[in-house]
């Protein structure tokens, strides 16, 4: 965890003063994503979760000023670099991957409930996920205007993972010949869910 975690998420920009670091960038990280991965569903829960969780916390991080408060956590976390901690997250999540063996990945297109808008005319939120069967976790995650764009949001989520040697499933959106050779391109294998109008699809690699 240690090792693993410090390599991945240690480069992520620090936004703070050197003034205003009582608590150190990596130890709040730490905090906030194990308790995340715990089920915390906000601040507050984070930092009940840090001090239940502190003498386990201390064997990866310092922590020498204890747990932050949550609206520490909170402020620290809101003004960091959203594509470096994608980034970061997506990059540990595939070297544990590496580590504990192959994986069955599930790709599929959700949208969220109540996330359209007639006042605003925002159309509702879009997103194409990659779900770790083994690990229970969302990989990575990118949003779309619209469900027909799913075919192009799919080779770009790939793209930012490392599939080697995994199981990409597919529902008949993403069943499509260039989603399939990239797949394999990256050394992936993968189940598709054709429907009648593809049931006759050849792919030539």
């Amino acid at each position: 965890m240690s090792a693993t975690f410090l390599k991945h998420f240690d480069s992520i920009t620090d936004p703070r003063i050197e003034r205003c670091k009582k608590h150190e960038l990596i130890d709040i990280l730490l905090l906030a994503i194990s308790a995340v991965l715990s089920g915390a569903e906000g601040w507050e829960d984070i930092e009940d979760f840090g001090h239940l969780k502190l003498d386990w916390l201390k064997k990866y991080g310092a922590f020498k000023e204890g747990i932050p408060r949550h609206d520490t956590i909170a402020r620290v976390i809101c003004r960091l670099k959203s594509d470096e901690i994608e980034h970061s997250f997506q990059s540990w999540i595939s070297s544990l991957i590496e580590t504990t063996g192959a994986d069955i990945i599930a790709i599929d297109g959700k949208t969220a409930r109540r996330s359209f808008t007639t006042k605003d005319r925002k159309s509702a939120l879009h997103t194409v996920s990659a779900w770790s069967c083994q690990h229970q976790l969302v990989l990575g995650q990118t949003a779309v205007d619209s469900k027909t764009n799913e075919i192009t949001a799919i080779p770009e989520l790939l793209t930012l993972l490392d599939i080697e040697n995994s199981i990409i499933t597919l529902d008949a959106m993403g069943c499509q010949q260039e989603i399939a050779k990239q797949i394999i391109k990256q050394k992936a294998d993968y189940i598709l869910a054709l429907k009648g109008n593809h049931s006759g699809m050849q792919i030539e690699l």
